[in-house]
């Protein structure tokens, strides 16, 4: 049996390579619960939640300078002050549509076979964005148009279904939007701190009975791995969808979407 620390360290991992990538960490946690049997259980299910703060400090980290410079500009500076209006804008959908439906969409989608399809359906999406011959007209994530903030944050909503991914989403709604990939990229991270925030504030407090001191270890492991996990891989993301775009992303979601189907298909 695997021991409740070496869970705490892969599901670290998985959460922390996934979650900034466009191929949806919720569905790869559903599949490595299903397929290996990891984290399986109530605390299990807050745990993958919980960690996600971890990958939005290393956000936070990398992001440090610019977040400061904006937090101290908004309330002088109106383009410091319409990028946070901007931020919030997109953030706004996916509270209205999460108090309205998240209890529905978690008891009729979250199951493997949705995963697996939304995993290939959003592979092919990618496939086909990235090979348009899109002319971006903004290159700076936090001179974006107010409407456009709003409809990344209307495409966000999308990614509640599982396999989805939240950072694809976002991301092709502001290159057909006329976001640059870099540009597109970095929304999605500044779009995910008030969203993934929030999921783990209403998480923890949902929860906050079942928690024990025998559960902070657990946790703790598990938020350490996936911020130095979610580091390094925000760093080498950027440079290399700049340079390559989103291809192999897009491959990776349908195999991993095919091999699940297979699995599902023969039993497993």
């Amino acid at each position: 049996m695997m021991s409740d620390a070496v869970k705490a360290v892969i599901l670290g991992i998985i959460e922390g390579i996934t979650e900034f990538l466009p191929v949806s960490s919720t569905g790869h946690m559903l599949l490595a619960q299903r397929f290996f049997g990891l984290g399986e259980g109530a605390f299990w299910q807050s745990f993958v939640i919980l960690i996600q703060l971890g990958a939005i400090l290393a956000i936070v980290m990398l992001y440090f300078g610019k977040l400061w410079r904006v937090a101290l500009g908004m309330f002088t500076n109106p383009d410091d002050r319409r990028f946070v209006i901007g931020v919030l804008v997109a953030f706004l959908p996916a509270v209205v549509i999460g108090l309205i439906g998240g209890k529905y969409i978690k008891e009729l989608l979250f199951n493997p076979w949705v995963v697996c399809f939304t995993l290939i359906v959003g592979g092919a999406i990618l496939l086909w964005v990235d090979q348009l011959e899109l002319k971006p007209t903004e290159d700076d994530a936090t001179r974006y148009p107010l409407m456009m903030y709003l409809w990344i944050g209307v495409a966000q909503c999308v990614a509640m279904i599982p396999g989805v991914s939240r950072s694809g989403a976002s991301i092709v709604a502001a290159m057909l939007l006329g976001g640059d990939k870099r540009s597109a990229a970095e929304f999605s991270f500044f779009l995910a701190i008030p969203t993934m925030i929030g999921a783990f504030a209403y998480d923890f407090y949902k929860n906050r009975a079942e928690m024990t001191i025998d559960h902070v270890g657990v946790l703790a492991i598990g938020f350490v791995v996936s911020f130095i996990t979610a580091a390094i891989v925000v760093k080498s993301f950027l440079t290399y969808v700049t340079r390559h775009g989103f291809t192999f992303f897009a491959w990776w979601r349908v195999v991993a979407g095919t091999a699940g189907l297979i699995a599902l298909a023969l039993g497993r």
